[in-house]
């Protein structure tokens, strides 16, 4: 996949199918909209592409508002788009003077000028312009002007669940793991580096890498302990996760930490991806590390039942 920064680097596309959005998280209703550009390209003899913005709109637009949470990074959607056979992704840098740009504006200016817009593919609820004010009518108006074709596609709906970013954000926040990946149609991941911690699971019989996750705005799931699989130089290892303010263990504070079942080794500085599967229990207080190391014991068995499909 060819990724652009910029409309000044695009090439002439060939007959270009389009799509534009924040497509955060890239989940099963992203997918139909995708499926469908991507099958337009090969019956039309042209290239799928994907217009997206950088920083998202909302950071910019309210940069104090630290209250938006993002269920994917710029690499990891990039990563998704290509797995889900686009060929070019088109990442605007989004600022303030770009967010000014109207309806009209943004159609002649991005889509017919700089891009060359053949089809464009989107969503039931699309807005875009000046303050959302575009629809999927004012687009039309402005394709059957500017010479190109829109299509729009109906609610998606996922067992009678309509599928949005922010029903899995609120998902996660819950800790509702097995909604969010069903909405998702894969395991929730956080990606981040290995860092160091007290070391205090070793006493414990049960060593942890804590994860420091590579974007502030990428969404946490809820506190609790968590079955995982964990992603790490190429390797795949069962485990489970803690994420929480760690109550029983006096100054450690806020920590995502996860202990890899047959594992053994230095992962510090090391790259690594939490992939959610199951919520075990909600984080709680121990008198005594006796009790945390009976109930770690009592979470590994737990976990592995989760991950025995796996």
């Amino acid at each position: 996949m060819r990724i652009f920064h910029s409309l000044s680097e695009l090439p002439a596309f060939r007959r270009p199918m389009l799509t534009q959005g924040t497509f955060d998280g890239v989940h099963t209703g992203h997918r139909i909209i995708l499926d469908r550009v991507r099958a337009l390209a090969e019956t039309e003899d042209g290239e799928s592409v994907v217009l997206t913005f950088f920083p998202h709109p909302r950071l910019v637009l309210f940069p104090h508002d630290e209250s938006l949470k993002l269920l994917s990074t710029l690499p990891e959607k990039a990563a998704l788009l290509e797995d889900a056979g686009i060929s070019n992704l088109i990442v605007l840098p989004f600022t303030e003077h770009f967010s000014r740009l109207s309806p009209e504006e943004f159609a002649r200016q991005v889509l017919h000028e700089a891009i060359g817009v053949h089809t464009m593919v989107v969503g039931y609820d699309h807005r875009f312009g000046r303050g959302r004010e575009g629809d999927f009518h004012a687009l039309h108006g402005f394709a059957q002007h500017l010479g190109f074709r829109v299509e729009e596609i109906p609610a998606q709906w996922v067992d009678q669940v309509a599928v949005s970013s922010t029903k899995i954000r609120n998902a996660l926040a819950e800790g509702n793991i097995h909604e969010a990946n069903r909405l998702l149609g894969r395991p929730y991941n956080v990606g981040g580096h290995i860092v160091h911690g007290l070391k205090l699971g070793r006493q414990l019989g049960y060593p942890t890498a804590n994860l420091q996750p590579d974007e502030p705005y990428k969404l946490i799931p809820a506190h609790g302990v968590y079955a995982v699989t964990v992603q790490v130089q190429g390797r795949r290892f069962k485990g489970m996760a803690n994420i929480g303010l760690n109550p029983a263990v006096p100054g450690k504070g806020f920590s995502i930490e996860a202990h890899l079942f047959d594992f053994s080794g230095n992962l510090y500085e090391i790259a690594a991806s939490f992939e959610f599967h199951a919520f075990l229990r909600a984080e709680r207080n121990f008198d005594h590390l006796e009790s945390l190391k009976a109930q770690l014991h009592e979470d590994r068995e737990k976990a592995l039942e989760a991950l025995a499909h796996l």
